[in-house]
């Protein structure tokens, strides 16, 4: 589902270059559930835009269901990401003055699904990670960190992609509830076939994935399958 082949991103720090990802190589299945570790400033971010194809390579390929994305042109990035891919961030990054129901439905609205197809759907995957259908309808500031990040999974599975990229999903929760968002991805991995790749410095969450890669000044230095 997922080839990465010797990929490569720098940039200028003033007078020094930077190999924020440098020579990186790695494979998923579909519905394959992943982690990549590693400390602040190995790469890990950058890995994960250059996937969600948020920032181009220097060089490498990135090949999802055979399609090298590093060729696609802007047009074509932009319908890559509302189609094929699936955010989730530590943020949320929910639009505050609409209500949990509404945050899901609007990447279906750009995908060109009708409002009452978008309705139905918005309510079914909230209804699938565990929000009750009293608080569908509450904004954002009237949900607990947990609960929008329960709306945050939903509105990423909305347009039903084939990946879904998550950075530190569970930074700003409590323990408990980190790993109740933790275990929804891999149930939602299995259930929906979906490929997850989530960002976490948390090494006892990421042991419990499929498969955990840890960076290193850009590099990828250990694998486990």
């Amino acid at each position: 589902m997922l080839t990465v082949k010797d990929l490569k991103k720098s940039y200028k720090s003033g007078d020094v270059t930077v190999a924020a990802v440098n020579g990186i190589s790695l494979s998923l299945k579909e519905g394959q559930f992943a982690s990549i570790v590693g400390r602040s400033g190995s790469g890990k971010s950058t890995l994960l835009s250059l996937l969600g194809a948020l920032d181009k390579p220097s060089s490498g390929q990135i090949f999802v269901d055979n399609q090298d994305i590093t060729q696609l042109h802007d047009k074509d990035l932009i319908k890559y990401r509302c189609k094929t891919i699936g955010f989730v961030f530590q943020s949320y990054n929910l639009v505050p003055n609409l209500t949990a129901l509404e945050n899901v439905m609007l990447p279906m609205e750009f995908g060109g699904i009708s409002k009452e197809d978008r309705h139905s759907r918005a309510s079914l995957l909230l209804d699938q990670v565990g929000l009750s259908a009293d608080k569908q309808t509450r904004k954002p500031a009237r949900l607990s960190g947990g609960e929008q990040q329960r709306v945050a999974i939903a509105r990423a599975l909305a347009n039903k992609p084939k990946l879904i990229l998550a950075d530190e999903p569970t930074g700003n929760l409590d323990s408990q509830t980190g790993t109740m968002i933790f275990d929804l991805l891999h149930n939602l991995s299995k259930s929906q076939n979906t490929t997850i790749i989530v960002v976490t410095h948390d090494n006892e969450i990421a042991g419990k994935t499929d498969k955990t890669f840890k960076l290193s000044d850009g590099k990828l230095i250990t694998k486990k399958s």
